[in-house]
């Protein structure tokens, strides 16, 4: 008879790729992931796993560019945020289909917070593409879901690591993922990408023009400027989702926490993928072992 797991994927930025490589382990060892809660890209591969289209989602990130991310970002001037999301939404639409939350394999949910009535909203029914695009609006990068009085934004503003809404699963474990550890990279063999040569995202992209192409080579070396705006705003998130994170998982422990070091990649290092999956099935690896040979 298998371990049941509730699995607890925490916000984190493009780290988060790593909860498909804590996914793929769990699964290789035998787990049966029997609950998933997440907070922004924990909400986003939750909600992909949930569907049963992980391995399809998998295969379109680890062949993502630094190009094809920039293309992804339907940039906007409005204030409250850089990004629209709809392209992205798009692309998670051809992947996923649409469907309802209620109808998942597997009991999902999805946290947001609701800027508006300053507290946590829980996507437990309905659209899983409105509940993963309202829980991944992280201030001042995605344009917030704004739906009757709320204005929705990044579950990770209140709650980066979601454990409470797993718990009625009632799930042999508890296993949770945090993305902002203050733990040192493990020495670990990751694998080599073409796309390091550049940040996934940042204020020095100069938005008003557009990357190079595929083919071309890059000739003109960023200016050393200090960090953007956004650069600012996001180590600004991270600094609080850490904290925060801490208090989460010590109000409620769960029965396994892996910890993914917040130094592995920026924020917005979409472009690397196949490293991120890889740490995430490495740690993870660590981190199981250490657990069954204490429960044995």
């Amino acid at each position: 008879m298998k371990t049941t797991v509730s699995l607890v994927l925490g916000s984190g930025g493009a780290r988060g790729y790593s909860h498909i490589g804590v996914i793929e382990e769990l699964e290789r060892r035998g787990y049966e992931i029997v609950c998933v809660a997440g907070s922004s890209m924990g909400a986003l591969v939750g909600g992909v796993y949930a569907a049963g289209r992980l391995q399809e989602y998998r295969q379109w990130v680890t062949g993502l560019s630094w190009v094809s991310v920039f293309k992804l970002m339907d940039l906007t001037l409005r204030g409250e945020g850089t990004i629209r999301g709809e392209r992205l939404l798009k692309r998670l639409t051809e992947i996923l289909g649409n469907p309802l939350i209620e109808e998942l394999a597997i009991p999902y949910t999805a946290v947001a917070t609701d800027l508006t009535h300053q507290k946590e909203v829980w996507f437990q029914n309905g659209s899983l593409l409105d509940a993963i695009r309202a829980s991944i609006a992280v201030p001042g990068f995605f344009t917030p879901v704004i739906e009757e009085e709320r204005m929705l934004v990044d579950g990770g503003v209140l709650n980066p690591i979601p454990i409470i809404p797993t718990v009625a699963a009632h799930a042999d474990l508890i296993i949770a993922v945090d993305l902002n550890s203050d733990v040192k990279m493990p020495q670990v063999s990751l694998p080599d990408t073409q796309y390091l040569n550049r940040s996934g995202f940042s204020d020095e992209w100069h938005l008003d023009g557009s990357p190079q192409g595929e083919g071309e080579t890059e000739e003109v070396s960023l200016p050393n400027k200090g960090a953007g705006r956004i650069d600012v705003l996001l180590n600004a998130v991270e600094v609080m989702q850490e904290s925060l994170g801490k208090y989460k998982v010590a109000g409620y422990p769960p029965d396994l926490l892996i910890q993914i070091p917040k130094d592995a990649c920026s924020f917005y290092d979409f472009h690397r993928a196949s490293e991120m999956i890889e740490l995430g099935r490495c740690i993870s690896e660590r981190s199981l072992e250490s657990m069954e040979v204490s429960m044995r």
